[in-house]
């Protein structure tokens, strides 16, 4: 195994990482990856989740608080094991299905981040724009989008470095920047009492899939982390904070543009210094795509283990921002139930065999370990329990197959049912089913992971 010569992140999977990251930096991390401009007007599917029966202010606030506990709670035990094994998330899939297998959700994993990082530098060119506006300036969208795909690509050659600005530097900004539009938006009164919690169980899954959809990546950056401790930590504590704190400013935004998304940012941007304070949630934002963007170097590097990240990070950076000029927000809820439906119940497989099955004590990531097709069987069952239970998307022939099966069935989902807590459970158990028939076997440890098994 090469040594580790400095504190960054080493260059390609057969490097051993530095255990440089403390409580404070994966809570800032975390804390700055809660607060989202896509936050404020994703909010209209926590108050309206069914697109009829909007929830009360309350009952919405309570959906974010119970999702996003949940939600980050699977984050951080998910975490876990990138700090005991020193190996980044898709990697660490090789214990759980095998060194092939684990290429399926690491192209996957690509898929998706590779969707989050166009919309994260559609969002940052958007809220630019919203601010250059102010000022009668206009800047083509496109410049916009290739000035945070040049910044995002920078932070991501050197990405400790990166959590450590946002510790020391950008933690500080973004807080007083809340505050002051938690004070603008509830100075103007907005109207947040009609409604009811009809809608409550839709409204916390999609806030467990808001939270969850960063569950692929958890390790990417724990595998730094100094203890398990404050891998979990950071993740439950700062995630948690800043996404109920984001939510509930996109819910008052939205009260006072009559939930029209287009004009959320709108009390934002007017307040008196609205462009300044906006100006930082606005640069913040390439935190955002800057883990996606990371998140993919390590997915490939899990395909091609010996290959520079640096290089893969350019390729990464470049092909997002080119997907970014194009991208349409519009898929936005119905994206965030897609990786929903693929990421928890696989989440529940990893969890079960890790901490359950004795996978901990010999968890496999070596370029050798073998397939393990059953324990697709668990996944894929989860994802299916998904659909049957939970809102369907607004994509006509995904939706007419699940109608379909709901009818063959004769099944109706109740408004009380959560997808998410379903396809986690149903999972979880069959897992356990199968870890009970076949009995508890041994795994030898990876290379990479071998003297990085605890924090």
């Amino acid at each position: 195994m090469t040594a580790v010569v400095d504190s960054e992140a080493p260059l390609t999977l057969h490097e051993a990482p530095p255990k440089t990251l403390g409580l404070l930096d994966q809570g800032a991390l975390w804390a700055n990856l809660g607060v989202s401009l896509l936050g404020f007007s994703g909010a209209i599917a926590l108050v309206n989740p069914l697109g009829d029966r909007p929830l009360s202010f309350v009952a919405a606030l309570t959906a974010a608080v119970v999702g996003s506990l949940i939600g980050t709670a699977m984050v951080g035990l998910a975490a876990i094991p990138g700090t005991q094994t020193g190996a980044p998330a898709m990697m660490l899939l090789r214990g759980l299905f095998g060194a092939r297998l684990s290429y399926l959700p690491s192209v996957l994993n690509i898929i998706q981040m590779l969707g989050w990082g166009a919309f994260e530098l559609w969002v940052i060119a958007q809220g630019a724009q919203a601010i250059a506006g102010q000022f009668g300036v206009t800047v083509p969208y496109a410049v916009w989008v290739v000035i945070a795909g040049v910044i995002t690509t920078a932070l991501t050659i050197k990405p400790l470095g990166a959590v450590r600005i946002l510790r020391r530097y950008v933690t500080v900004g973004v807080v007083v920047a809340m505050v002051y539009f938690a004070y603008e938006l509830i100075s103007r009164g907005p109207s947040l009492g009609a409604g009811s919690w009809e809608a409550f169980t839709p409204a916390v899954d999609y806030v467990i899939a808001l939270s969850v959809s960063w569950v692929p990546l958890a390790a990417d950056f724990s595998r730094f982390s100094r203890s398990s401790r404050a891998a979990f930590g950071g993740v439950v504590g700062g995630y948690t904070i800043a996404q109920v704190s984001c939510l509930a400013l996109g819910i008052a935004a939205l009260a006072l543009v009559g939930n029209d998304t287009n004009k959320v940012w709108d009390p934002f941007v007017t307040a008196s210094l609205g462009a300044v304070f906006f100006g930082i949630l606005v640069l913040r934002e390439t935190d955002q795509s800057f883990v996606n963007v990371y998140s993919v170097t390590m997915s490939l590097q899990n395909l091609m283990p010996r290959v520079d990240r640096r290089i893969l990070s350019v390729v990464i950076g470049v092909l997002v921002t080119l997907l970014a000029i194009f991208v349409s927000a519009d898929t936005y809820s119905a994206f965030l139930g897609i990786i929903g439906a693929v990421f928890v119940p696989m989440f529940a497989v990893l969890v079960v065999d890790y901490f359950l099955l004795g996978g901990s004590r010999g968890w496999d990531t070596s370029d050798h370990a073998p397939s393990r097709w059953l324990m697709t069987v668990p996944w894929l069952l989860g994802f299916a329990t998904w659909w049957m239970l939970g809102a369907l998307p607004d994509i006509e022939w995904w939706a007419a197959i699940w109608t379909s099966a709901r009818e063959a069935l004769g099944f109706t989902p109740a408004p009380w049912m959560s997808a998410a807590l379903g396809s986690f459970l149903v999972a979880a158990l069959v897992t356990l089913a199968i870890g009970a028939s076949r009995g508890a076997r041994p795994r030898r440890l990876s290379d990479a992971g071998e003297g990085h098994r605890r924090g």
